[in-house]
């Protein structure tokens, strides 16, 4: 018998005739992951750096959604090799890594995804998720099918360099951080800054130079349709936490008298 894994981000990308939404899967629960699956959106963020969310979890939450359309991406907490090693033995396909703001930073992540002689991630399929237990054909010798790397670029250092990690061979797209990005240029919490999103589209262009797909965060509908037409393939457009506290307070406000909207910052 022999299975076949689903196509990654950079799959869906290559084919897509508009900008492919996803959500961010912060809770750490594998049920809420699972109705959000379902929600009929193209890609789902589970985030290891930002979120209560271990190497369980993140088992949990790929299993739970796997049989949905959807594609999932983990956010690793850092380029940490061990921690790629892992994330991918559980059946990541895609990876997000955050704050990469060099070149040498992006190749080193290449090199983390790929086992050798191109990389240095340890051989240990056949006791993993990632190959299905030996399941799949030929999955060590055709393993770069199934992976997919995006970097993070959230300093004003990657803004700068964003041109050199796309064109890292090996780097499938770049997803923009707005809300680091802010801070890294003494902005900190004002994302919709004009320096701020200046920066951002500097970055889109170089990455779109360079032939990668470019991605950011935009959870305002306005900002998000302005990324859109400024070039960006795919937009994480809410968060699965904050569609539950926003509508939690929604219905305080509406049901419980001098009850007043939290209406905080946007992410």
């Amino acid at each position: 018998m022999s299975l076949r894994l689903k196509p990654t981000l950079r799959h869906d990308l290559a084919g897509a005739s508009r900008p492919l939404a996803g959500i961010w899967a912060c809770s750490g629960s594998a049920l809420v992951a699972e109705i959000c699956a379902g929600s009929g959106l193209d890609w789902m963020l589970i985030d290891m750096e930002h979120s209560p969310n271990g190497l369980d979890s993140v088992l949990a939450q790929l299993q739970a959604v796997a049989s949905y359309p959807i594609t999932p991406v983990v956010r690793v907490p850092v380029g940490d090799v061990v921690t790629i090693k892992q994330v991918l033995d559980l059946g990541a396909q895609t990876l997000l890594v955050p704050m990469v703001s060099t070149a040498a930073e992006a190749q080193a992540l290449v090199e983390a995804v790929h086992y050798p002689p191109r990389g240095r991630r340890g051989v240990g399929s056949a006791l993993a998720r990632s190959g299905r237990w030996n399941r799949v054909d030929g999955y060590l010798q055709n393993a770069e099918d199934h992976v997919s790397l995006l970097v993070q670029i959230e300093t004003a250092e990657g803004v700068d360099n964003a041109a050199d990690i796309a064109g890292v061979d090996g780097i499938d797209g770049v997803f923009v951080g707005p809300s680091d990005l802010a801070a890294s240029m003494g902005l900190l919490g004002q994302q919709a800054h004009p320096d701020v999103t200046t920066s951002v589209r500097r970055t889109f262009d170089a990455v779109r130079a360079a032939g990668k797909p470019v991605g950011v965060n935009a959870f305002d509908p306005a900002v998000a349709d302005a990324y859109a037409e400024a070039g960006a393939s795919f937009i994480l457009v809410g968060a699965d936490v904050a569609l539950l506290a926003r509508g939690s307070e929604a219905l305080a406000t509406r049901w419980i008298p001098g009850t007043d909207a939290f209406g905080g910052p946007s992410y």
